[in-house]
């Protein structure tokens, strides 16, 4: 989310109205805190009540960018640069992942934006439960208006920039 959010403000794309970059990174961190246990089949819907649990809370804005990244559920549809991203976002991380995974070393900084969007164009049962559909709304003009291509780099590279954090 923080690749994404330097991008798009190095391109002059964000509008004043944008949520900060700390509430994209938590929003990214965190938006999958609910689907485990007794909220998994609610989630992204009890993302308060599973921090909550911690003592921890989070802004509405930060709810509504985590909403939408299930609009089939939330019927919260994505509409500021956040919510775009980490709706496109959501599935790409993973697809990432799965790519390092198959490399001998299973280490991102092996990875390159060739691979990934090979697997993600050529290989559609290559980490079959990647929402292709989803990541590739990234180029829509009314949402992110960046290329898959150029999205995936921003991810990649934004991800092996804490690859000893995820451990790959």
């Amino acid at each position: 989310m923080g690749g994404v959010y330097d991008y798009l403000q190095s391109q002059g794309s964000l509008s004043s109205d944008e949520p900060q970059k700390e509430d994209w990174q938590l929003a990214g961190l965190i938006h999958d805190i609910d689907y485990s246990k007794e909220f998994k089949g609610t989630h992204p819907q009890k993302t308060r009540e599973a921090l909550a649990q911690y003592d921890l809370e989070i802004s509405d804005t930060i709810e509504q960018i985590i909403k939408a990244h299930a609009p089939q559920i939330t019927s919260i549809q994505p509409q500021s640069k956040a919510q775009w991203s980490l709706f496109c976002l959501d599935s790409l991380t993973g697809l990432i992942v799965a790519v390092a995974l198959v490399y001998p070393s299973r280490k991102l900084a092996d990875v390159k934006v060739s691979s990934v969007l090979k697997r993600f164009l050529k290989e559609p049962r290559f980490a079959a439960g990647t929402r292709r559909e989803e990541v590739a709304m990234c180029g829509k003009t009314e949402g992110l208006n960046i290329p898959l291509e150029k999205f995936i780099e921003i991810c990649l590279s934004a991800m092996q920039k804490i690859a000893l954090e995820i451990g790959l």
